[in-house]
């Protein structure tokens, strides 16, 4: 058994949310976690990488971890270490952003960067081992990229002008996009050195196409086409782009920044550092460009050497099939891993009253030592794909069609369809809005194995936020389980029922003694529509007795203490 093992964090409950998800700061959110209603409720808290200065997809595409200056100070870190809350951050291990200082170097000096191999240049990945085409980029052949799993349409390419003009393609898994800036009528008089008059009709032509969303190339300069070829090197040259660059894990200097990152992770007191996107680093040609095996183990095994300087628990962050059991190889190999199953057996064992699959899975983290952090809701949506081989398919579709029609939206694995990845939604609209069941899934949570993570919007009793979607358009499901809430709302819904309810339990895991990574854990012989569950450690026991047909439960100690 790895040492690290031995070294988990406390299993107290964790908040997760933005640094704006509750007022418009970080200090809004220390406020509210001041409020007694919140006292000894969280032993620590998930705060999502808009805290650092990014640019894309709400904090996952990092242009450097100093912390957002519209969003925190250090004197709230300091605040939440004053309250005794730890504090667990983002690490994205594939990728930085486009406007990182690594690759705005790359894009003032090209090949005389120190950075040059900071990133994946995709061309010299390939060489030998594919066709250049006319584009400029290597087409890699077939049975090499066979079993690669590119996340968006065509190869995963962001092509760059460096200063010379040459366009080098970078690997780009993620999210890219390239705008070019209007001209005025002195650009071009300047750059084609032509008349007042003809410069102004042109700027005009130019700088409406490039609104209808057209590339230099791809506009109908008519009668200025003489002027075509300077007009499209002076866009070119003046390109933006936006983007998430895969980074190069054979550069020492990709490793120099891993240290950096973490140790400025660590200054910030962090505890627990969520390895995000680590499964796509690990980079051959012909291998798995997920997951790759072993090259995926020994990334993690290097990280985590660097992170046992500092003291950090690492979670790496993976969706994958339960049948395919890597959250079991990351338990064997020491590592603290996600429950991403727990909120969809939560639903099938509410939606058909029994404890069948819930159960299995209970069992499975016992016997086989499995250390997890468990949520219901997230940022992310609620996980689906991950159930594959625990329990049925036909199951499985049945719980979409569950959400859905409570109003969640279904995410497909990338266009794939069958391939569920997860369904977006809040967890309170996913089960239909009822109380009785919120707060029975957070009853069964808090007696779950493991680290219990509370999204703020599931504590508030968040229902789906479908202008939000809207005002997001395209691609903005997500957006239905991330409102914002002002401190005038929380503090009304800390008036209510199922708020104060949850955070009584949440009270209740974070200080009763009977529970822990250490602690043991029975189950109960009992009906098919029940369960029931104690936690004992060192001379104390507490009890959870749960219906899962009426949605009841009692919570009893050996101290006399009793929910219910």
């Amino acid at each position: 058994m790895h040492a690290n093992k031995e070294k988990l964090p406390k299993a107290g409950p964790m908040l997760n949310a933005y640094p704006d998800s509750i007022g418009n700061t970080l200090g809004d959110i220390v406020k509210f976690l001041r409020e007694p209603e919140l006292a000894q409720a969280f032993q620590s808290f998930y705060i999502l990488p808009s805290v650092f200065n990014t640019d894309l997809d709400r904090g996952f595409s990092v242009i450097d971890y100093n912390l957002n200056e519209m969003y925190a100070t250090p004197e709230d870190i300091d605040s939440l270490h004053d309250m005794g809350i730890d504090l667990k951050f983002d690490f994205i291990l594939n990728h930085a952003s486009v406007l990182s200082k690594q690759f705005q170097d790359i894009l003032r000096n090209g090949e005389d960067s120190k950075y040059r191999d900071f990133f994946i240049d995709w061309n010299k990945f390939w060489e030998g081992h594919g066709e250049m085409t006319d584009e400029g980029y290597i087409e890699p052949y077939p049975h090499l990229i066979k079993d690669m799993f590119f996340r968006k349409p065509g190869l995963p390419i962001l092509n760059v002008r460096m200063p010379d003009g040459r366009e080098v393609p970078y690997w780009n898994t993620f999210y890219q996009e390239v705008k070019y800036r209007e001209v005025s009528t002195q650009d071009l008089m300047k750059a084609l050195e032509i008349q007042y008059t003809t410069a102004e009709r042109l700027a005009s032509l130019v700088n409406a196409a490039l609104e209808e969303g057209l590339t230099p190339k791809q506009i109908d300069f008519g009668k200025f086409d003489k002027y075509a070829e300077g007009v499209i090197d002076l866009l070119e040259s003046r390109r933006e782009y936006l983007g998430q660059m895969d980074l190069n894990i054979k550069s020492p200097l990709v490793w120099e920044f891993y240290d950096d990152t973490l140790s400025k992770l660590k200054s910030y007191g962090a505890d627990i550092v969520r390895l995000d996107a680590f499964a796509y680093a690990p980079k051959e040609p012909g291998e798995k460009n997920f997951l790759n095996d072993p090259g995926t183990w020994e990334l993690l095994e290097k990280v985590r050497k660097l992170a046992d300087k500092y003291g950090i628990t690492l979670l790496p962050e993976i969706h994958s099939k339960y049948e395919e059991k890597i959250h079991e190889m990351l338990a064997e190999k020491g590592y603290l891993t996600y429950d991403f199953f727990l909120p969809g057996l939560i639903i099938d064992a509410f939606e058909r009253n029994t404890n069948e699959y819930l159960l299995h899975w209970i069992n499975d983290l016992i016997q086989k030592e499995i250390r997890v952090v468990n949520m219901l809701g997230c940022h992310d949506g609620i996980p689906l794909l991950d159930l594959k081989g625990l329990i049925p398919d036909d199951l499985i579709d049945s719980l979409i069609e569950t959400v859905v029609n409570r109003g969640g939206y279904v995410k497909d694995l990338h266009g794939n369809k069958n391939m569920y990845y997860q369904v977006n939604a809040t967890y309170f609209s996913a089960l239909g809005e009822d109380e009785r069941k919120l707060l029975l899934a957070r009853a069964i949570q808090m007696f779950m194995p493991g680290k219990s993570q509370i999204w703020y919007l599931d504590l508030m009793a968040g229902k789906n936020d479908y202008e939000a979607v809207k005002r997001a358009g395209p691609g903005g499901h997500k957006e239905i389980n991330r409102t914002n809430l002002t401190l005038e709302q929380v503090q009304d819904q800390l008036k209510t029922d199922i708020v104060r309810k949850q955070l009584e339990l949440l009270r209740f895991r974070n200080n009763h003694q009977a529970f822990g990574f250490d602690a043991n854990l029975q189950i109960h012989e009992c009906g098919q529509d029940q369960l029931k569950l104690t936690w004992s450690k060192d001379g104390h026991s507490a009890t959870l007795e749960a219906n899962l047909t009426d949605y009841t439960y009692r919570i009893s100690t050996s101290d006399g203490v009793v929910l219910a």
